[in-house]
């Protein structure tokens, strides 16, 4: 093992560590903080060297000891990790994660894994996913731990697992989903061994749950350039094991029509994005649906209609993934709406503006937005017009908007005024009655109450 000096940067980490080493230290057990936050601690990111809110700590006590030695001292302890070795707690704002020394195994066939608990750091260190999280500061003495040389690893942006990858990912496939988003998110080069062992294990993935994958997915979604990680998993047949909708994009070109690779168009809009989860999500799916509705006609390459299959699509992979109602709803209704712009090439009437607005409700930030990044063109002019068409129909929404409260649209009169004008009870027809007069509201804007009583009562007796 290699030690030396702790740099001033580690400072924090060491306070606020402190109190609970000690009490570990007394007992003669071994305490150190190990993965990310000694790994960030060493390569800072933008928002400085504080000690994160959550802290990882192994040590070589069992769990049922650790939870003795905290209890006292910490203001909350938590166990429902204690039978894979680890015992939550909090002191003030400050949460521990304390694990026992362990080796976490997959038995054939099983999504749970089988824990041993060990003696030994250096074993400990050895079954982690990659040698950049196998570091640890060992606690109170401030020894550095690396084993592996993760350090050397993330100055040469290499990405490594501690031990042969076979038998790292073999421990957890979802590991390989990670090195995806670790390369991605440290702008590390995957050692070609951990390419090769992805490539010959991708299958494995089919043990681990689809909630833990959706939560890398959602990880890898939120990098900086989440292009880097999802031309990895697709590269190495990773992809086809959770989203086979994404290695499908990559349509070969047409010899006659040279249509661009929807894949690679794909990832681009992924990337232009603002980091907002749902709205990276819905730029990965936008065009899932061209595969399935791809055409080749005198005119061209055409995909009719793949929005709405698209959406469909979306829904499906989404549940699959045991993603909530509510995120599938969102981003299976931005991939529905993401052409609903091009529709309108002759100019917007105010009665366009409001269906638009009215269609896409809270989500009309992110489908304009969606909208723009779509446009991956390196056509400058075509890229020009298309921005001022946008430009030309957000300056619309706001004027409409300040006259209309476009975004909270509705029917000029509610549901007991409709019952009482046409003298009827709860029913079908109320329902009927205000889909009408939203139509009406759409069509003409706003009505007052008298001239929308008129027209409602005109509608009536054209429905008896």
């Amino acid at each position: 093992m290699q030690s030396t000096s702790i740099p001033e940067r580690f400072r924090p980490y060491v306070e606020a560590t402190e109190e609970v080493a000690r009490r570990f230290a007394a007992a003669g057990r071994s305490l150190s903080l190990v993965g990310g936050s000694v790994r960030d601690a060493l390569f800072p990111g933008p928002t400085g060297t504080a000690a994160p809110h959550d802290l990882d700590l192994t040590t070589d006590a069992l769990p049922a000891e650790t939870e003795r030695l905290v209890r006292g001292w910490a203001d909350d302890i938590w166990t429902q990790g204690e039978r894979f070795g680890t015992i939550g707690c909090r002191k003030g704002t400050q949460v521990y994660e304390i694990t026992t020394y362990r080796a976490e195994v997959y038995v054939p066939d099983s999504r749970k894994p089988e824990v041993t608990f060990g003696e030994d750091l250096a074993v400990d260190l050895s079954r982690r996913d990659f040698t950049m999280n196998a570091l640890a500061l060992r606690l109170p003495d401030m020894e550095l731990i690396d084993p592996f040389d993760g350090l050397g690893d993330l100055a040469a942006g290499r990405l490594r697992t501690p031990l042969d990858p076979e038998i790292s990912f073999g421990d957890d496939p979802l590991r390989m989903l990670r090195a995806a988003r670790f390369a991605a998110r440290f702008s590390l080069e995957p050692d070609p061994a951990l390419t090769a062992a992805v490539e010959r294990m991708h299958g494995r993935l089919s043990i681990v749950s689809a909630e833990r994958i959706r939560d890398e997915l959602d990880k890898i979604v939120m990098v900086d350039v989440p292009s880097v990680a999802l031309w990895f998993v697709v590269r190495t047949g990773l992809a086809g094991e959770f989203l086979p909708e994404l290695p499908g994009l990559a349509l070969e070109q047409d010899p006659i029509h040279r249509h661009k690779d929807v894949l690679a168009h794909t990832l681009a809009v992924v990337d232009k994005t603002s980091p907002d989860r749902l709205l990276r999500l819905a730029a990965l799916f936008h065009d899932i649906g061209k595969p399935r509705t791809r055409a080749i006609t005198d005119g061209g390459v055409s995909f009719h209609h793949h929005e709405v299959v698209g959406a469909r699509m979306t829904r499906t992979r989404m549940e699959a993934l045991r993603y909530s109602a509510a995120d599938t709803d969102t981003v299976v209704r931005l991939v529905e709406l993401h052409l609903r712009f091009h529709t309108y090439r002759l100019g917007w009437t105010d009665k366009a503006v409001r269906r638009y607005v009215r269609d896409a409700g809270p989500l009309l930030d992110r489908l304009n937005e969606l909208t723009r990044c779509d446009c991956t063109t390196r056509n400058a002019a075509k890229a020009r017009a298309l921005a001022r068409r946008m430009d030309e129909l957000e300056a619309r929404i706001t004027e409409l908007g300040e006259q209309e409260e476009l975004r909270s649209l509705r029917p000029d009169l509610d549901g007991n005024q409709i019952m009482e004008l046409l003298g009827i009870g709860p029913g079908r027809a109320v329902g009927q009655a205000l889909n009408f007069l939203m139509e009406l509201r759409l069509d003409e804007g706003p009505l007052d109450e008298a001239a929308a009583a008129a027209r409602l009562r005109a509608w009536w007796a054209e429905q008896q």
